[in-house]
């Protein structure tokens, strides 16, 4: 699985009411609080994404943006655009990765492709069960909340969430080996549902399948 992949998988199945832009004046140390409430209460939306990947020793970035949709607690779906098209969606029982390039599909079981990652802290499943929640300060003009993975050997060292004055704006995730991903969000729409087929796939004829 790709770094784009663990980060989207990370992603899955959440989000909330996310601001467009970085605003400033944030009130203080009410972060954990809006993470708290977003898993709690979000229930489904849509928005586009620009991603940021950061090297561990700095300097070399690479970006890719494009649009997510998601319905909790399990459903969700990622469309990157550019430089590369790629899907990313699980309708809850699978999820699927397909890359139109290569001419191949993966599918693998939620809970083998999401496990105890970030995802099962936005899922709203296991928040405070495996990750461990403090107040992260200021900076771009967000209110930041640290959730730090409880176990020690996974594939993350950290997962923070920013908030713009209690909603959601930005998702940082840095991996084991010092790998810092940024996820920016505008333009969302919170809606009560989204029809349940904008989260199947169906592998297109001709495309390797590979089953995990």
């Amino acid at each position: 699985m790709t770094r784009r992949h663990v980060l989207a998988l990370a992603l899955g199945a959440a989000t909330a009411t996310l601001a467009p832009g970085f605003a400033h004046a944030q009130p203080q140390g009410q972060a954990v609080e809006w993470l708290r409430s977003f898993v709690r209460d979000v229930q489904a939306g849509q928005a586009a994404f620009t991603q940021t990947v950061t090297a561990a020793e700095g300097g070399r970035q690479k970006q890719s943006s494009g649009r997510f949709e998601f319905q909790r607690p399990d459903r969700f779906r990622f469309e990157y655009q550019r430089p590369f098209e790629q899907l990313i969606v699980s309708d809850g029982q699978k999820v699927w990765i397909y890359d139109p390039d290569l001419q191949q599909a993966s599918a693998r079981a939620p809970d083998k492709a999401l496990g105890s990652t970030p995802a099962a802290l936005l899922a709203g499943q296991t928040l405070e069960k495996e990750f461990t929640l403090r107040e992260d300060g200021e900076r771009d003009g967000l209110s930041w909340a640290l959730a730090s993975p409880k176990a020690a050997d996974g594939p993350f060292r950290s997962l923070r969430v920013g908030f713009d004055k209690g909603t959601l704006a930005a998702v940082e995730i840095t991996d084991a080996l010092g790998q810092r991903s940024l996820l920016r969000f505008s333009g969302f729409s919170a809606v009560s549902s989204i029809p349940v087929q904008r989260f199947r796939f169906t592998p297109p004829a001709g495309v390797n399948v590979l089953e995990q």
